[in-house]
């Protein structure tokens, strides 16, 4: 059974979307919409709307657009009826009965249960005789028992249906064991036995509370893998998750130290660091960057001092930039990495490792110190080679007083005259920004045109058609009263392109029901074709859909509807227009036979 459409407009009504959304980014007023960064993809630029009028949100450089539901989907990965109950929650709403199919509700719901009895599970072993080796291993790193306990660590044993025995006994099945990814069948697929054997046992756990996966460390040198991570499933996908951001989340800092591994997260923790996270075993991402952005407006890069750490930082600082965070980078001294350096410093080590925080340097000091370090600036080409190196970076920079304070550091730094610099500079941010322009010109055009819609793929071929489609689509959502003249002049069979053919019918049976034409669009389609509905809709002022207009859509739609039927005439094969035109003969048989019958 639906959600009844009552529950779902209240349920809107209650969450107004500008209110919800500014829960997660930044929105300014622009007149009668809201603007900002989009907090889905990276940019510098705002390209996310938010329209109040229709409760309605579209991004223009990453094409995702929705309602409140489809919003808190997307940002907080649910299903519709998490998001439903995640809503409804928020605004003091009861859900109505649960006579719906939430199948996969239920079965994510199973797979964090799972998780949480397998950390249970995994912490209690870790006080066996069997786990003495995993426990020692934890506190010969120097981890406390207390520490130990707050992230839950533990130890997977190594008889390989231990978990799996553990989780069958509670009443999990082996489809619900697996779909979590605690466990993996066979190859004779006759029997499923425990993803993790012999290793120590890192929770993972989102912002909610929820475990969500695991990290196992090898305690036998023998094993392959020195890391084994949960693999996606229904509630976890490394690339779009932090380690520990449920502490950081707590911190009450508006900076971010990320580092690389989880030991380095916990050790700094103890040391009373609480606002650091880490990647899941993954470079870090630009879904990664854009979570941290939710939470802080500064991350301080801490990874390991190693050729790898400094290879990794190099990446991760355009990502955190391009995701609007202000990068600081942190070099530590005498040491791989923090957990090494707090050791080393012993009772000192906690003040010592925020004394390097305070003085990270910002990621652009850090870029041309190692720029500095490959090039010889004793030598005429080295210098040469590190001034287009360095330029090249600049160029990157978009606020003015930062680009001027680095060109005269530069200019001192190798005895050249800073408008020289400054000069190369904006000719590289020139070019870029022609490149740039052209690009999103073209893009436009494409777009304009239908060659990237990936939804209606028959957009590019028949533009005409799908535009005055799409106009007659988006004057039923946005002026429903002008159905009724709608419908006396078109059908859905006059409709060329299938998705919107297929739109036209949904949008019609909605309005002849008496409901909001997108109250259910979360529920009825996928994330892409709400993201397409939600263009439509949004790419035409109601104020413009007059009688004279409308007749002039519907005019193109049958016009290119008869020149369809004629090109797929002309452009058949042999058979195909043989079996056209014996087609055609029996219809006319059949006219005139049941002429005659008439006549007689």
């Amino acid at each position: 059974m639906r959600i009844p459409s009552d529950f779902i407009q209240e349920l809107k009504d209650r969450n107004d979307i500008v209110s919800v959304a500014s829960g997660y980014m930044t929105l300014k007023k622009a007149g009668r919409i809201y603007k900002g960064l989009c907090p889905f993809h990276g940019e510098k630029t705002p390209s996310f709307v938010v329209y109040p009028e229709n409760g309605s949100f579209y991004c223009f450089g990453c094409n995702t657009g929705g309602d409140v539901i489809t919003f808190v989907m997307k940002i907080e990965n649910l299903d519709y009826i998490e998001a439903l109950k995640s809503l409804a929650q928020r605004a003091g709403m009861s859900m109505p009965e649960d006579n719906y199919d939430d199948s996969s509700a239920r079965l994510k719901q199973r797979i964090y249960e799972a998780n949480r009895e397998a950390a249970r599970f995994f912490n209690s072993q870790l006080y066996t005789e069997e786990g003495k080796q995993a426990l020692g291993y934890l506190i010969n790193r120097g981890l406390t028992k207390k520490t130990i306990t707050h992230f839950g660590l533990g130890y997977a044993p190594k008889f390989r249906f231990s978990l799996v025995n553990y989780l069958r006994s509670l009443k999990f099945t082996e489809n619900e064991i697996v779909s979590a990814n605690l466990g993996n069948r066979t190859k004779s697929g006759n029997a499923v036995i425990d993803r993790y054997e012999n290793r120590v046992m890192f929770p993972i756990i989102d912002v909610r509370g929820n475990v969500i996966g695991f990290g196992g460390r090898k305690l036998d040198p023998e094993q392959k893998a020195k890391y084994i991570n949960t693999s996606d499933t229904l509630v976890f996908n490394k690339s779009k998750n932090l380690f520990s951001l449920n502490n950081a989340r707590k911190s009450g800092e508006d900076t971010l130290v990320l580092c690389e591994g989880y030991m380095d997260v916990i050790s700094v923790y103890q040391a009373g660091i609480t606002n650091a996270v880490a990647t899941l075993g993954t470079a870090l991402t630009q879904d990664q960057a854009m979570i941290m952005k939710r939470y802080a407006d500064e991350v301080v890069i801490c990874y390991d001092s190693d050729a790898a750490g400094m290879t990794a930082t190099q990446r991760a600082i355009p990502i955190l930039r391009n995701a609007g965070i202000t990068v600081r980078v942190l070099n530590i001294p005498d040491a791989k990495d923090p957990d090494e350096f707090l050791k080393k410093n012993g009772d000192n080590g906690p003040a010592a490792f925020r004394k390097l925080i305070k003085g990270s340097s910002n990621d652009i000091d850090y870029r041309l110190d190692k720029l500095k370090n490959m090039y010889d600036l004793n030598s005429m080409q080295g210098k040469i080679d590190y001034l287009n190196a360095a330029v090249k970076l600049l160029s990157g920079i978009d606020n003015s007083i930062e680009r001027d304070i680095y060109c005269s550091k530069i200019s001192m730094d190798v005895d050249v005259d800073k408008r020289s610099i400054m000069e190369q500079v904006q000719r590289i941010r020139s070019a870029s920004r022609k490149r740039e322009n052209k690009e999103f010109n073209r893009d436009l055009m494409r777009n304009s045109f239908g060659q990237d819609d990936r939804i209606n793929n028959e957009h590019k071929k028949y533009i005409r058609a799908a535009g005055a489609e799409e106009a007659v689509i988006s004057c039923m959502i946005n002026r429903p009263e002008m159905y009724g003249y709608i419908k006396e002049r078109i059908g859905a069979d006059d409709f060329v392109t299938i998705f919107n053919k297929r739109l036209f019918a949904y949008f019609s049976e909605q309005i002849e029901h008496n409901e909001i034409p997108t109250i259910n669009i979360a529920a009825d389609f996928s994330p892409e074709e709400c993201s397409k509905i939600i263009q439509i809709q949004n790419n035409y002022k109601s104020n413009l859909f007059t009688d004279k207009a409308v007749d002039e859509y519907i005019k193109v739609i049958k016009e290119e509807s008869h020149r369809m039927s004629d090109d797929d005439i002309r452009n058949s094969s042999r058979d195909d227009f043989e079996e056209y035109i014996r087609k055609q003969k029996e219809k006319r048989k059949k006219k005139e036979v049941l002429s005659n019958g008439t006549d007689t």
